[in-house]
């Protein structure tokens, strides 16, 4: 059994539209042909015109009965003249027209390209966009910065139970050139941020059993923050290695951060800073970075 009749559709259909260019005439060229008038739903100003009466229309000629003017809008609707497409119309596919699968099924990426691209979903438009790995990478996270480690080279002499500077002279890394480590030893940021500040200081004396108590402290813009403290009630010994940690806001180049310790010697012997403890290893050092926020 043969079907007869109009072949089925195997692709989406809408209604063709033709806008025109108007002018001081009454005849136009129409972009399918048609049968007759009928087959065409014209508007001039956004009025429906009635066919036969306004206009008449055979294969591509359209015919007005008043002619237009060029400030006129007129355009029309092919009604027998149905155009298909492989592309369903805008918004028309939906969540439940689609398989899960459709993403889920996919080979997952072990790797991306910096121009590759990914989805996501703007809250504000909501809708979904795309953007190259790069600038997703840029705009998410964050980097330690600005970051520096630095150490005491050679034990420092200081005067006795007085708070004094740590000459830390010896950068392991400094990331932006924020740490002064010639002149007056202090980190300066240059960038706003909350920083997490790190040292460690071996404070002795030269006599045995002199060594009473020692004091660390990170000192902001020349006043004392933060500090620890290691203190010998009896039996006094030679030295204490005291360590502090602390995490507090900088204000970007306004602000600097200074070490300063503290030998309290009770015995005649020499107050020092040691750098490193039997030559074995570094034992006075001043660090800190900035936490991703």
């Amino acid at each position: 059994m043969s079907y007869i009749g109009k072949e089925p559709a195997d692709s989406f259909i809408s209604f063709a539209k033709q806008d025109f260019s108007t002018s001081a005439t009454t005849s136009y060229t129409l972009d399918n042909a048609v049968t007759n008038e009928n087959e065409l739903a014209l508007f001039i100003n956004f009025v429906r015109q009635e066919p036969t009466t306004a206009y008449t229309a055979s294969g591509t000629t359209l015919t007005l009965t008043s002619a237009t003017t060029s400030s006129d809008d007129m355009y029309c609707v092919y009604l027998g003249q149905a155009k298909q497409t492989v592309n369903a119309p805008d918004g028309s596919v939906g969540s439940s027209q689609v398989a899960a699968s459709i993403i889920t099924g996919q080979t997952a990426e072990t790797s991306i390209a910096t121009d590759d691209t990914v989805l996501i979903h703007d809250t504000s438009a909501g809708a979904l966009r795309k953007m190259t790995r790069a600038n997703f990478v840029s705009g998410i996270g964050g980097t330690n910065t600005p970051a520096f480690m630095a150490y005491l080279s050679s034990d420092q002499t200081v005067s006795d139970n007085t708070f004094t500077k740590v000459q830390i002279d010896t950068e392991e890394f400094d990331t932006d050139n924020a740490f002064d480590n010639s002149t007056n030893y202090r980190f300066t940021p240059q960038t706003a941020g909350k920083y997490f500040f790190y040292a460690t200081c071996c404070l002795r004396s030269t006599v045995n059993s002199t060594f009473k108590r020692g004091n660390l402290g990170f000192y902001k813009n020349g006043s004392a923050l933060y500090g620890g403290v290691s203190e010998l009630t009896s039996n006094y010994g030679v030295s204490q290695q005291v360590t502090i940690t602390a995490t507090f806001a900088l204000n970007g180049s306004s602000d600097y951060v200074e070490l300063f310790a503290n030998v309290d010697e009770q015995g005649g012997g020499t107050p020092k800073l040691e750098s490193d403890y039997n030559s074995s290893n570094r034992s006075t050092y001043f660090g800190a970075y900035k936490i991703i926020e």
